[in-house]
């Protein structure tokens, strides 16, 4: 998977549908105390400890350690988390844009010396039950992480990636797979024109055709073009042609080596037994080398510079007529510098973030463009990071006038400074990060020491963010104009900056082609016909190979006998507060309290629900009570950890046509915030303001263009919404609220010219919504807190019952479900059913400006407590990893295809940056012809098993306990009956469910 850093986005290289989740195990001595014991200069397993730390504020004892014979080095955070992560990442530093990092990090993937078996790493998400399995190639180096709960698991996949990346045997026809290659178009049709082939290039097709990400590869290239960040690492799609089998296996050689690897692990294993399997199996083989592989810093320019680029135009942009970008990029200093890296994202985020920062005030308020440009803000994860301010979705007239506000901000704040409120909002929005949990905090923790650590810089330091907290505000006493020098030093006076603008051209893409087509040509010309012989039987020998079943018995494996039979029970209460049902669940937060409310749309006139989703994303963005909408982010920001509203449809987990539907309140807080938190939402519900039409058309644009930006990620999400649509009810409401047709909605309300009947529109959208009458709420709290939370919540639901007013549903179909099932009579949830809805066969295509497709065929099938549901669970795991990833992925060299089982009843098979469609088409029919003529073993079943045991099992952080019988009414028990039925699917049910 290519990983570019700038965009947070990371496209994973399987695509997971599962929410992550947590236990907290209280032990003996915990994990942080045992690592204590190891003392700076002890030997262990080939390995020197070098020093021992305590971080307190993150829970956890960090010990740094090398290897003594080749110099690898090595980190482990040891923290009471049962999911245990390890990673081990190279720096790779290529010198041309042919992707030889990123196809080297699918190829490895494919089978090793130990693991000789056709491609381990799918093979193993069946085998393991990991939590999380990947790897990514970043601009300068190539990681390698997974995380798992049990710990003979952790052992299994360690010894599975080290030998991937250690000892891989890199055949040409994995190369040819996994990268490029010429092949008839039909690889069975001698006579069938040549064309160019492979998973990465195909995945980089797709990758550039997305504007957002072209611009951030562009900028990058030309800010930094002395070195290795002026090639595209991921791979340029017209020059990966150019890769050579022994250039990748050259590439291997020199940079997979030991001497140029940081390990890291996590979590409440113990150190010494991974030391131990890391020597034995991996570096007791190797030597020292000198990997050669550092980055020279940029040399500064000594006068600033501007390029322009052309894209595809976008079909859904807000304006059709304001498509182009600007940017100004300034390059600052090394990243290793801990505590001056911490100053300029801190100083990024004043400069750039909310409603009340002088770049979206100047930039944002006026409505030159939709947003800022896709790079914006701090980045450091190049050896020196940069700052880029800009907009996109302008007009290209305004480029000067963007140009003068960016200067003129930059000398204002120079001037002005910060609000200190704004300061401590900032450093308030860090501490509540630091307490939150969640449940892949080791993941994040690699993912945020890599970039610093592979430029030799102290991960130990990162960690200790309150030391920086500590050392920035005694800079600010010391100094109160400690911000605004930084500011002149690195933008005002920064010579080295880079001003790229970016417009549309009508005729890119059929230019792209162009291009592709000719380099084809050239490559083609050159063949003699012997080779062209060579390569039809060279495109038969590796559809054979692809389609020969394969042996993976050398490959480690848990057993669906080491899986817990029974699921740990979460206590939830069920009781009123002034006349709403609440749910109270403790948790061991670190002293933070999440609150939920489930509003329902019982009441809301039809015509009113494509609306919804806009009120929501304004709803708390709009100002409320005595705040305007500057005040009220403020608050937000030193008050709470964030308070959002979002959709929310709920299929019945016993009948198809009946779910529920409303809007879902959350936000969190620090205790001792508590009253204020809720003062914030009593205002929203009591007074909020809709009447400012500036500030609406802002919110708008930004979300009509976050939508249209999102297809190319999420195509095929957006492909099976729509393929649901026709098939239940809620599905129905999903396609409304979050599918191709609300894409569309926003985008007319994006071009209208005035907004004065969606203003007049939200008001009536509210008082249905935010209403006692219709809602529940939830809290999750350490028990120390609890009553006083709900004494909070209490006066809250007091204060906003003032003002409402009896309304009646739309719709007398209203079911009620009780919350408590041992109390009938008690608080419920209101449903609706449709029991006439009918499902309708339906065939949709939207031409979409990407040279690669996403495919979707949807089914209807049995909700949630249905017996049939557990069975169409390990059949769709089974048709993705035993027969639709073989014809989707490795035959059709799409990105990634499957089939799953939808919590609403609705079995779906999907393909992702796909070049076919009709060939994926008949491999979803093909899928189910294989289902049902029963050639799987009972190996293939457990291994599906496995991989749904591994989502179902997925660690629930303390915030998120409970809410999934909030949300959807499914209880511990329920949850229980279907784990005995997955643990009962077997080969006669499986054929079953294939049949009907």
């Amino acid at each position: 998977m290519f990983r570019q850093t700038k965009a947070a986005l990371q496209k994973l290289r399987y695509l997971s549908f599962n929410g992550q989740q947590h236990t907290w195990r209280l032990k003996s001595t915990s994990a942080g105390e045992k690592a204590l014991q190891y003392q700076p200069g002890q030997k262990v397993h080939g390995f020197t400890v070098r020093e021992v730390v305590m971080v307190p504020d993150l829970f956890l004892t960090a010990v740094k350690l090398t290897h003594d014979r080749t110099g690898a080095q090595y980190l482990h955070a040891a923290r009471d988390d049962s999911n245990n992560l390890f990673s081990v990442q190279f720096r790779t530093t290529p010198m041309d844009s042919t992707g030889v990092p990123h196809i080297l990090e699918h190829t490895v993937l494919c089978g090793s010396q130990k693991y000789p078996c056709r491609d381990p790493f799918f093979k193993m998400l069946n085998r393991s039950l990991s939590t999380f399995m990947n790897a990514f190639t970043a601009s300068d180096y190539t990681m390698y992480p997974f995380s798992t709960q049990n710990g003979k698991d952790f052992q299994n996949l360690l010894s599975v990636y080290l030998d991937a990346v250690f000892f891989p045997c890199l055949r040409e026809q994995d190369f040819w797979q996994e990268g490029w290659r010429l092949e008839n178009e039909n690889a069975t049709d001698p006579n069938s024109p040549l064309v160019f082939k492979g998973v990465v290039f195909n995945e980089m097709k797709g990758a550039f055709s997305d504007n957002e990400r072209l611009y951030a590869q562009h900028l990058q290239n030309k800010l930094y073009p002395d070195h290795t960040y002026s090639v595209v690492s991921g791979g340029e799609p017209l020059a990966i042609p150019d890769l050579t089998w022994e250039q990748l296996k050259h590439f291997h050689a020199t940079h997979y080596h030991p001497s140029n690897a940081r390990f890291f692990t996590y979590g409440d294993l113990p150190l010494e037994q991974h030391l131990k399997q890391i020597e034995e199996e991996a570096l007791s083989k190797f030597e020292r080398i000198d990997p050669n592989t550092q980055v020279p810093s940029q040399p500064y320019w000594t006068s600033p510079r501007e390029a322009h680029m052309t894209c595809s135009p976008d079909a859904l942009a807000p304006d059709p007529a304001r498509q182009n970008t600007l940017c100004v990029s300034y390059l600052l200093g090394d990243i290793t510098d801990t505590f001056e890296g911490f100053t300029l994202s801190l100083l990024s985020s004043l400069m750039i973030s909310g409603p009340n920062s002088p770049f979206y005030k100047a930039l944002i308020e006026p409505n030159i463009g939709s947003d800022f440009s896709s790079v914006v803000g701090y980045d450091g994860s190049t050896k020196q990071a940069s700052f880029s301010i800009g907009l996109q979705g302008m007009a290209k007239e305004d480029t000067e006038r963007v140009k003068d506000i960016i200067s003129q901000t930059i000398n204002d704040i120079i001037e002005n400074g910060f609000e200190e409120e704004r300061i401590e909002g900032l450093l308030h929005k860090i501490e509540i990060q630091m307490k939150h949990q969640s449940t892949n905090f080791g993941l994040s923790l690699a993912s945020y020491i890599a970039s610093s650590w592979n430029h030799d810089g102290n991960p130990v330091e990162l960690l200790q963010i309150s030391d920086s907290v500590e050392k920035f505000r005694q800079a600010l006493k010391e100094n109160p104009h400690f911000l605004q020098d930084k500011v002149r030093r690195y933008f005002k006076e920064n010579t080295h900056r880079l001003t790229l603008t970016m417009s549309p051209d009508e005729a890119y893409l059929d230019k792209q082609a162009k291009a592709e087509e000719e380099k084809l040509q050239r490559k083609i010309q050159a063949l003699t016909d012997s080779d062209r012989k060579e390569i039809y039987e060279k495109g038969l020998e590796l559809l054979a190979a692809q389609s020969e079943t394969q042996d993976a018995s050398c490959l480690p494996a848990v057993k669906v006998s080491d899986i817990e039979p029974t699921i740990p029970i979460t206590p939830v209460q069920i009781s009123t507060a002034g006349g709403v049902p609440v749910q109270f669940c403790e948790q061991p937060t670190n002293g933070l309290v999440y609150f939920r409310a489930m509003c329902s749309l019982n009441t809301l006139p039809e015509e009113l629900r494509l609306y919804v989703p806009l009120f929501c994303s304004v709803i708390t963005k709009m100002g409320c009570g005595a705040l305007d909408y500057r005040q009220q982010s403020q608050q937000m920001e030193l008050r709470t950890g964030g308070m959002s509203v979002s959709t929310q449809v709920t299929a019945d987990a016993s009948q198809l046509d009946i779910y529920e539907q409303g809007v879902l309140l959350s936000s969190s807080c620090l205790e001792r915030n508590l009253p204020h938190m809720f003062q914030l939402w009593a205002d929203i519900f009591n007074s909020p303001h809709f009447d400012d039409e500036e500030r609406l058309r802002v919110l708008v644009m930004m979300s009509a263009q976050e939508l249209a930006n999102g297809i190319s990620y999420s195509g095929h999400m957006y492909a099976m919404t729509r393929a649901g649509r026709y098939l239940t009810p809620a599905g129905d409401l999903q396609e409304t609220f979050g599918g191709m047709e609300q894409v569309t909605f926003m985008k007319r309300i994006a071009e209208m010219s005035d907004l004065s009947q969606v203003i007049r529109t939200l008001p009536r959208i509210k008082k249905h919504l935010l209403n006692p009458d219709s809602m529940r709420c939830a809290v999750n709290a350490t028990p120390q807190k609890m009553s006083d939370a709900a004494g909070q919540l209490e006066s809250f639901l007091k204060e906003v019952a003032r003002t409402r007013k009896e309304r009646k549903p739309v719709r007398s179909n209203i079911i009620e479900r009780p919350l408590d099932l041992l109390n009938d009579s008690g608080p419920s949830r209101k449903l609706i059913s449709e029991s006439n809805f009918q499902p309708c066969q339906m065939k949709t295509f939207f031409q979409m400006p990407f040279p690669v497709n996403f495919v979707s065929e949807t089914i209807r099938t049995v909700p949630f407590s249905h017996e049939d549901y557990a069975s169409l669970c390990v059949l769709g795991r089974m048709m993705t990893a035993k027969f639709l990833h073989g014809e989707i992925r490795e035959k059709g060299g799409a990105y990634g295809g499957g089939a799953r089982m939808g919590g609403g009843g609705l079995f779906s098979f999907y393909s992702y940056r796909d070049p076919n469609s009709v060939q994926t088409l008949s491999a979803f029919r093909k899928g189910v012809d294989w289902a049902k003529a029963g050639q799987f073993t009972q190996q293939d079943i457990d291994e599906a098993k496995l991989s749904v045991f591994s989502a179902v099992d997925s660690p629930v952080a303390p915030s998120d306990k409970g809410m999934g019988r909030f949300l959807s009414g499914i209880t511990d028990e329920m949850k229980q009956s279907y784990r005995e039925r997955l643990f009962a699917v077997s080969h006669k049910n499986l054929v079953d469910v294939a049949e009907r």
